[in-house]
């Protein structure tokens, strides 16, 4: 087999080893040191969002079989790409290639929060009435492809080497997981890490009821583009345990649902 290929082969089972090794230990943390009480049925929540993560794979799987690592060797093996163009040296590309890429969701992310169209597909994430690392997966799986096709184009016009693609895309799905997690971190060990990658209690502050919060901590890896775009909050107005998480046109705990989930963003929006 090629290199090309065997990053192929080894794309699907690298990316389910790390999202097991990494969803356990955090299922059980959470279990052990909650940040705040469950609002709803833990195993009901967690069956209905691992169903979203089924239903978006499979319709990847169906409509884009390459994906972005695919993408990234078809750029590589026609010499596409800015990276190529400037023969930007392979450990600098695959450095530049991380950062781009995660600046790339951070500005789709915003841009899913401004646009209404996309609020629609974005909003049935943020109607978790609970946040824990299941809430990390729970995307629409429309979303889900969207997203895709941006960081497709994003890679064809880098021509990111296909080894930092593919440790993007690892690295996205566990800190989404970790970001998301109903974890409780000592303080002194939140403040050092958001420094350097999104804690729990950063992200929570997105997820908040309230509109002046929910527009703010975009990021889902790396904390920098929040602060620099003055976009960052360092703590919610109610505290972790006093803010009210979800959307508060979306209180029914019905629309957790895995059916009503995939029917949210044809549901009147009365936000927006």
């Amino acid at each position: 087999m090629t290199r090309a290929a065997d990053l192929l082969a080894l794309e699907p089972w690298l990316r389910a080893g790390v999202f097991v090794a990494v969803l356990l230990p955090l299922l059980a943390a959470e279990g052990r040191r909650p940040r705040r009480a469950a609002a709803l049925a833990r195993p009901w929540r967690w069956a209905q969002n691992l169903g979203v993560v089924v239903v978006g794979t499979l319709l990847l799987r169906a409509v884009l079989p390459l994906a972005a690592v695919g993408s990234a060797v078809l750029a590589e093996e026609a010499g596409w790409g800015l990276f190529r163009a400037l023969a930007v040296p392979a450990p600098l590309a695959f450095v530049l290639g991380l950062l781009l890429l995660d600046l790339a969701v951070w500005a789709q992310h915003r841009a899913f929060h401004a646009v209404p169209l996309l609020w629609r597909l974005h909003r049935m994430h943020h109607a978790d009435l609970d946040f824990d690392a299941s809430t990390g997966l729970r995307f629409h799986p429309l979303e889900l492809l969207l997203s895709m096709l941006l960081k497709i184009a994003v890679v064809l016009a880098l021509g990111a080497p296909p080894l930092a693609v593919l440790a993007f895309e690892v690295l996205l799905n566990a800190t989404s997981m970790f970001s998301h997690s109903n974890l409780r971190l000592p303080l002194r060990l939140d403040a050092w890490l958001r420094r350097v990658l999104v804690t729990p209690d950063m992200h929570r502050v997105h997820h908040s009821a309230d509109p002046l919060e929910t527009d703010r901590n975009f990021g889902f890896a790396l904390p920098w583009w929040d602060r620099l775009a003055g976009t960052y909050l360092a703590q919610p107005r109610l505290g972790h345990e006093g803010m009210t998480l979800g959307l508060r046109e979306f209180r029914d705990p019905r629309h957790g649902r895995l059916d009503r989930m995939l029917l949210q963003p044809f549901l009147p929006d009365p936000r927006r």
